[in-house]
Parts: structure tokens; C-alpha cells; sequence
């Protein structure tokens, strides 16, 4: 009898760190891909101790996004169990206790802006504007019309800051400009497909949707896209670097292009990320783009 309960309380002590893993949501880590930006524009500075500083300023911005869910699960965790989708989240389903993940994230927020102060003091004050920011965006902000669309751009933005701030090269405001206009793209894109959900009767309801239309939604998609087509384009030409960046200007285009094919025709869009992994023309536009910016810096500067 005793030998049965102590295999049994064993079980899930095993599997404790495999939930706490799921509650940091790795499946969203891609966002924060884009703190590489930074050594991308400025690979000709970028070393081995750079690349890593870049490699554990992504893990630390990940680990604090990680702690900022852990604050939205626990306060959510009673709608969750009731949503079809969300009650497998590690709190919601029970497996997790509660109190615990809070614990862990506290642990985790304190140590990774410890690390983070390390490569930069003021990397370490742009984790703590992310982290109160969404933790803001998820009690409140996330309710408030056209600010929650904008919330989540400026998450994108400040990952784009946070890699020079951890490699110690400054940006052109052309480029977080650009930054800000696609966050802007797929924000707007994410909304639609969640109201496209609301009128098939699928999924959960936000409140703020209520304040959207279809109409207004695509047109401030139409803006949004055209002003980050000629953002990115002025970029190319004004950034100090050589002129050749011109050439990836189609590789954004056909990007942000394919992006509305997927939310008008496909239905797709809700998820980024899941998006960039599963549609496989986006993610060879991006590979492309990447390979385009660095033989065009090596070659031509």
C-alpha cells in the first residue's frame, strides 16, 4: 500500500520540471528571435563573445516573457479549466499547483534580471518595462481598444532594442520604426482572425472585439502595410549602410503580402509565430532575407 503511494507521488515529481518548461510557453520563444537583428545589421562587430551574450540575453528576455504568463495563467486559471483549449495549460488542468509556479517565477524574474545586469544595466531595465508592461497588458490593457493593439507592437519593438542593448550598438530610428509597423501588420492580423473566430462561433470571446469590424481592422491593415513597405524601403537607403539592401526589399514584400493571403483567404493569422514554422513559403522568404542581408553586407560595404 505504502510502496503504491510513494510510485504514485513520484510520478508527478518527475514530471514537475516538464510542466514547469510548458508553463514558460517555449512554443512563443520564436518572438523573441528577433533580438538577432541586432547582430545581423552589425555582423561585421559580432565575435564569439557577442553571439553569446545574444544567445543568453535571448534566453533571459524568454525566461521573463516565461514569468509574465505565469502571472496570466494563475490569475486566469479558473476561466481556463473552462475553455476547450486552454484547460490543458499546466495550472488550469491541476497538474501544476498554483502557488508553485508562482515561486518558480519569482525565482526565475529575480535571477535572470541578475544575469541581465551582467551584459548590460540597461538590458535589465528594459526586462523590467517588458515584463510590467504585459503583465499591464494582460490585467488591463489587453480590454482598452487600439491601445492592446499597440501594446503588443511595442513588446516587438523593445525585443528589437534589447539586442543591441546586449551587444552595445545602437539602431537607426528607421529601423525600430519598421519594427513597430510590422508588429503593428500582424497584431492588426491577430485580431481579425480572432473576430473571423467570434462570427464562426469558435473559440473564446475577448472583450475588446466587441469594439472591432472587419472594415475598420482592414483598414488599418491597408495603412499599416503600406507605411512598413515604405519605412523598410527609406531604410535601405538611409541607414548608413551600402544602398545594395535595396535588393531585399521583394523579400519583404512578398513576406508581408503572403501574411494577407493567409488572413483573407486562409483564415490563417492568429498565432505568428505558428505561422512562420508552419507555412513554408514565410519561412523560406525569411531564410532568404537573412542570407540576402548578410552576403550583401560582406560583399558590398
Amino acid at each position: 500500500m505504502s510502496s503504491t503511494n510513494t510510485e504514485s507521488s513520484a510520478a508527478p515529481m518527475r514530471r514537475l520540471p516538464l510542466l514547469l518548461f510548458r508553463q514558460l510557453r517555449p512554443k512563443q520563444w520564436t518572438k523573441n528571435l528577433l533580438i538577432f537583428a541586432a547582430p545581423l545589421f552589425s555582423f561585421e562587430t559580432v565575435h564569439a563573445r557577442t553571439l553569446l551574450d545574444t544567445v543568453i540575453g535571448f534566453f533571459l528576455l524568454s525566461f521573463v516573457s516565461g514569468c509574465v504568463y505565469i502571472v496570466n495563467d494563475y490569475a486566469d486559471r479558473e476561466a481556463d479549466r473552462n475553455h476547450p483549449v486552454k484547460k490543458f495549460r499546466p495550472m488550469a488542468s491541476g497538474e501544476l499547483p498554483p502557488n508553485l509556479a508562482l515561486v518558480f517565477g519569482a525565482l526565475l524574474l529575480i535571477a535572470s534580471l541578475a544575469v541581465s545586469y551582467l551584459l548590460n544595466p540597461l538590458f535589465t531595465g528594459l526586462l523590467l518595462l517588458y515584463f510590467a508592461m504585459n503583465v499591464a497588458y494582460s490585467f488591463r490593457l489587453k480590454h482598452v481598444v487600439i491601445i492592446d493593439i499597440m501594446i503588443i507592437a511595442a513588446g516587438f519593438v523593445l525585443r528589437a532594442i534589447a539586442g543591441g542593448l546586449v551587444i552595445h550598438v545602437p539602431f537607426t530610428p528607421w529601423f525600430l520604426l519598421c519594427t513597430m509597423l510590422l508588429s503593428l501588420f500582424l497584431a492588426i492580423g491577430k485580431r481579425r482572425h480572432e473576430l473571423y473566430l467570434l462570427q464562426s462561433d469558435v473559440g473564446s470571446h475577448r472583450k475588446v472585439l466587441d469594439h472591432y469590424s472587419f472594415d475598420l481592422l482592414d483598414q488599418m491593415s491597408s495603412i499599416v502595410t503600406t507605411a512598413t513597405i515604405i519605412s523598410y524601403s527609406l531604410f535601405t537607403f538611409t541607414s548608413g549602410r551600402t544602398v545594395h539592401l535595396m535588393w531585399t526589399i521583394p523579400f519583404v514584400i512578398y513576406g508581408i503580402f503572403r501574411y494577407l493571403y493567409l488572413i483573407h483567404i486562409e483564415k490563417k493569422g492568429g498565432a505568428p509565430d505558428k505561422v512562420l514554422l508552419e507555412d513554408r513559403h514565410i519561412l523560406i522568404t525569411v531564410i532568404l532575407y537573412v542570407v540576402s542581408v548578410v552576403v550583401i553586407l560582406v560583399n558590398f560595404e
